[in-house]
């Protein structure tokens, strides 16, 4: 391999940007919970589970007491992997919670799903215990209440169980309630579950959960609430679900108001496996007998009981146990996918099609007249490409099946270096099916990627030698999450320059759940992908979008800024309106290259608008591969050492080639088409410059609130809301002091506030802090 050849390590998929509706719902949220989750001390979760909760994928919460405490060993461990199984096969990604060592644990290994299997002392943790049990380092099985509380802070909306704790028998005169029933009133998860447990009061369940608020409804064909080992147990429940998608819609109902409670859905036992009511409810009055004459009471109770009866039925119970287990997490897998559709329909839904072009949906059984032309495209390949064509000879990652698509794939790319593809037997090459509108925007897509989680830490790592010599690394949103993790660490050890590509909406965020993208020099997000980054970070986003160019550029510039802290630059691409570069500034234009910590430290922050080059809505076939044009286009001119205005429209040329070709990359994409002299034999539209100062990290919140913002508003929303609740209220972080000083006086001096609840002239917090305008230069 040559030195100095760049790395390209992508996934061949085509880009697609969604674009999320203006409300701010709990599906916005997602990867900010899974962030902060990711980054408390008592927490892990696993990176496929990382993954899918970013993109948006259906998971699914197991609890770990039923394989601690519920069953012995190896049943619990083989009945573990069966669950396990049964979400993943039906559309779901299982996450099993445990703790192990004094940490939270969303997904295990299989390993440690041995560990808690075998292991004869560790603790049964609910609610209450997980102080105790985190801060001693022990290791236990979470309850229901427990796996609750990790589920959702880790933005998992569905939970299955075998059932729930409820009133136990005597409990008006024992007060031993569960803290499940607790749990489900104050925490935002659908638990599925056959109901509550037999050996419990279920009247008095029924009426505490109604106390609670819970929403408690039954699934299947009969509103009678099921009896955990039995499908009836004598009582109503007060709501009805006939299948996953009436469940789905129930649930996103309470997570779209908010609600701090969660809902039951309770699932009866399948029929056949179902144990006979007099023959469970003999067994619990005797195990309850024994219970009481041998003193044993609290949470050993219910372990004990459940032991008991499945030695009083001669097993039944434990095969009614098993039977009910694996139904609910079919079922609850089923109404997780169910949940994931209804609220991606949503999303887009919500959206306004731009201008008035409305594009005939297919279906109905009917052929829909088009053209259709088989292309090979890909954000990495697209990429490689590119910069194939400009003279430069990147070295290409990723993962192809051996099949009649990789071989045309490998003939078509004959001009790029895929040597290093890894090519697996019994797998598919990734395919792309879109639909694309006349004015060459993308309607509808599907794909088929599942072999690019072959894009492993392990295969990358075999090319070490050759990303450690590179002088520029490129990776993007689809590589599974701990390679991306990988490639971020191994550039901070050997100080490499990484250039991310965020793919779209749903992975742009994916080196922004850790303090991996503080390694990254450059990325390249369109708008929505940076309101995603944004978003992630727990940084302020626009109350509403902006319409006009000079507030668009202003908003792209402000949610930039929080990113310029640690990465060289920020090439937010604008679609019809050009690319904003954000960046440092050493006298003169933003420089594309890391500057020594001393320099960067002088430096001042900065951003120049680069309008697109003109071109008729006639020209343009095809929009999917202008953004990697774009972005080879600026990387080739780099890497030739070419000023910033050159590498800029580099890229800016390359871009409208594609944008007129049917092809994602231009075929006449060449050398003397895209080159300096070409650069400078062209007239340009005027680059516009926007330039901001900070002074510190509160300046610079104030800034992100005055432009997104706009403390007119924000004044106006402070008279309304008191001022800790307004963040929340509005999904963003912690009011800055010297803003909200500024907002109040804003109040007072338009006469909103009494004197005494003002900012007074002389006041020191009524000075705006000095250099903190953001405004652009006409």
């Amino acid at each position: 391999m040559h030195q100095g050849r760049t790395i390209l390590l992508y996934k061949m998929i085509a880009k697609i940007t969604y674009r999320l509706a203006r409300h701010v719902s709990t599906e916005t949220h997602r990867t900010t919970q899974v962030r902060r989750f990711l980054h408390g001390a008592y927490f892990r979760i696993q990176p496929s589970i990382q993954e899918a909760l970013v993109e948006g994928r259906p998971v699914v919460a197991l609890e770990s007491t039923i394989i601690t405490h519920g069953m012995s060993y190896p049943q619990n461990l083989s009945m573990a992997r069966e669950v396990e199984k049964i979400v993943m096969r039906n559309g779901a990604v299982p996450a099993t919670i445990g703790i192990l060592k004094g940490q939270i644990h969303v997904g295990l290994t299989d390993e440690e799903l041995q560990f808690l299997a075998s292991s004869k002392n560790v603790v049964k943790v609910s609610r209450r215990d997980l102080p105790y049990v985190l801060s001693k380092g022990l290791s236990g099985g979470t309850t229901v209440s427990g796996t609750m509380i990790a589920a959702h802070k880790a933005g998992i909306p569905v939970f299955v169980t075998g059932g729930i704790g409820g009133v136990h028998r005597g409990g008006e005169n024992t007060l031993d309630v569960s803290a499940d029933l607790t749990e489900l009133g104050r925490t935002p998860v659908a638990v599925v579950s056959a109901g509550v447990k037999s050996i419990l009061d279920i009247g008095r369940t029924l009426e505490y959960l109604e106390t609670q608020g819970v929403c408690v409804a039954a699934f299947g064909e009969s509103r009678m609430f099921p009896a955990f080992f039995s499908s009836q147990s004598g009582f109503q429940a007060p709501y009805h679900v006939q299948d996953e998608e009436e469940a789905a819609e129930l649930i996103a109902s309470a997570l779209g108001l908010g609600l701090s409670s969660g809902v039951l859905i309770a699932v009866p036992c399948p029929q056949k496996q179902a144990a006979s009511s007099q023959l469970i409810e003999d067994a619990i009055q005797q195990a309850l007998s024994e219970a009481r004459s041998k003193g044993i009471s609290g949470k050993e109770l219910t372990p004990f009981l459940l032991q008991r009866i499945n030695e009083l039925t001669n097993g039944k119970s434990l095969d009614s146990n098993l039977a009910l287990i694996q139904n609910n997490a079919r079922v609850g897998s089923c109404i997780a996918v169910a949940l994931s559709k209804l609220q991606k329909a949503t999303r887009k839904g919500s959206l306004p099609r731009r201008g008035n072009t409305t594009v005939p949906q297919p279906g109905g059984g009917q052929t829909n007249a088009g053209r259709v032309r088989r292309t090979f495209g890909g954000v990495g390949r697209n990429l490689a490409d590119c910069l194939s064509r400009l003279g430069l000879t990147p070295l290409f990652l990723s993962a192809v099946g051996k099949d009649e698509h990789s071989e045309s794939i490998l003939h078509y790319c004959q001009h790029m270096d895929m040597s290093a593809i890894l090519q697996l037997e019994g797998k598919s090459t990734a395919t792309y099916s879109a639909m694309i509108t006349s004015a060459g925007e993308l309607s509808i897509g599907l794909g088929d990627m599942d072999i690019h989680q072959q894009i492993t830490e392990q295969y990358v790592s075999q090319f070490k030698e050759n990303l450690c010599r590179a002088p520029l690394v490129c990776i993007d949103g689809n590589v599974p999450l701990s390679t991306i993790q990988y490639i971020c660490q191994l550039a901070k050890d050997h100080q490499l320059a990484v250039c991310y590509e965020p793919t779209d909406e749903n992975k742009a965020s994916k080196p922004f759940l850790s303090d991996s993208w503080k390694a990254l020099t450059y990325i390249c997000p369109n708008l929505q992908e940076l309101k995603a980054i944004n978003r992630t970070l727990g940084n302020p986003l626009p109350a509403e979008a902006p319409s006009r160019l000079e507030d668009i550029v202003k908003m792209a510039a402000a949610l930039a800024c929080p990113l310029l802290s640690h990465l060289c630059c920020v090439i937010v691409t604008l679609g019809s309106h050009g690319v904003l570069l954000c960046g440092r500034s050493l006298g003169g234009s933003i420089s594309l290259r890391p500057a020594p910590h001393d320099q960067t430290a002088a430096a001042s922050l900065c951003a120049t608008h680069y309008p697109a080059i003109p071109i008729s809505r006639e020209e343009i076939v095809n929009v999917s591969g202008a953004g990697d044009s774009l972005m080879a286009g600026i990387a080739a001119g780099m890497l030739a050492n070419h000023d910033t205005d050159t590498c800029v429209r580099m890229g800016l040329l390359a871009a409208r080639l594609s944008l007129c070709s049917y092809e994602p990359i231009s075929p006449e994409i060449s050398t003397s088409t895209i080159s300096q002299e070409q650069v400078q034999s062209k007239p340009w539209p005027e680059a516009k410059e926007v330039s901001w100062t900070t002074t510190s990290a509160a300046d610079r919140d104030v800034m992100l609130y005055d432009n997104l913002i706009g403390l007119p508003k924000l004044a106006t929303l402070l008279s309304r809301h008191p001022e800790p609740a307004l963040p929340e209220a509005f999904g963003l972080r912690r009011l800055p002091g010297a803003l909200h000083l500024q907002a109040t006086r804003h109040l007072w001096t338009e006469g909103c506030l009494p004197a005494e609840r003002g900012v007074h002239a002389e006041h020191p917090g009524a000075r705006r802090p000095r250099a903190t305008q953001l405004s652009v230069k006409l």
